[in-house]
């Protein structure tokens, strides 16, 4: 069975503790709450325009990229059943900091098959989006940089050492054709200076200053898996039109 782990940094929120952990390969019962993954180590962000701390019912849970005015880029498992309870702090590294917006009514869709989502928000944010990659952009023995405001601790619950400040780790690609967590197309990689796990759930991975992945799950140790969203840009400019 799977070590590997759904990244969702809950904090209390229903919703991401009902998908909080799930093998890479298939879906399987909820784990319990000491079975969360935490990020460790990497580095703190100067800079990230495109970067979105995703919230549900008020509380911290995801992290997550604007790609368009109106859309941000999460995944799947850090919406599902939150309804129009979604809401970012967009464009700062600061977590409690950014330019704020909610979901539309209506506005959160979710992928038939991979761990991912897109929310169309309430209003126009003015910014540097997170320029998409294609097919090629990412590659077996790559280093890429994987983003996100998850957890820096495994000896306290989460809320108390969620980074304030987003951070970044390099992993080195494995796989480009793995699986995440719904069993979508996913990059593997493994531990570079970092590991991304609890909350960086919905962030994304950058190869070449091209975002080509969703956080989708963590082993809290070694690997990880990201969508491999060069697989699914047809859904996104479909609903997004990027």
């Amino acid at each position: 069975m799977s070590i590997a782990r759904a990244l969702t940094g809950a904090v209390g929120a229903a919703i991401a503790l009902a998908a909080f952990a799930a093998p890479a390969q298939a879906a399987e019962p909820t784990p319990p709450p000491d079975a969360r993954p935490m990020i460790i180590d990497g580095s703190e962000v100067d800079s990230a325009p495109w970067a979105a701390r995703l919230f549900v019912n008020g509380q911290e849970n995801c992290t997550a990229s604007i790609i368009a005015p109106e859309w941000v880029l999460t995944a799947q498992h850090c919406v599902e059943g939150a309804g129009d309870g979604v809401s970012f702090n967009i464009g700062n590294v600061d977590q409690t900091q950014g330019e704020k917006a909610s979901a539309k009514p209506g506005g959160v869709h979710i992928h038939d098959t991979a761990d991912l989502a897109l929310v169309n928000i309430d209003h126009a944010v003015q910014t540097e989006y997170a320029p998409l990659g294609a097919t090629g952009d990412v590659n077996v023995g790559d280093t890429v940089q994987t983003y996100g405001w998850g957890a820096t601790c495994t000896d306290k619950p989460e809320i108390e050492c969620q980074s304030q400040i987003l951070k970044v780790a390099n992993v080195d690609v494995t796989d480009i054709a793995c699986q995440d967590y719904r069993g979508g197309t996913a990059v593997c990689a493994t531990r570079g200076d970092g590991i991304p796990a609890g909350g960086d759930s919905g962030g994304p991975m950058f190869s070449n200053n091209k975002q080509v992945g969703v956080a989708s799950t963590s082993d809290r140790q070694q690997n990880t898996a990201y969508t491999n969203i060069t697989e699914y840009r047809d859904w996104i400019k479909q609903l997004a039109g990027v």
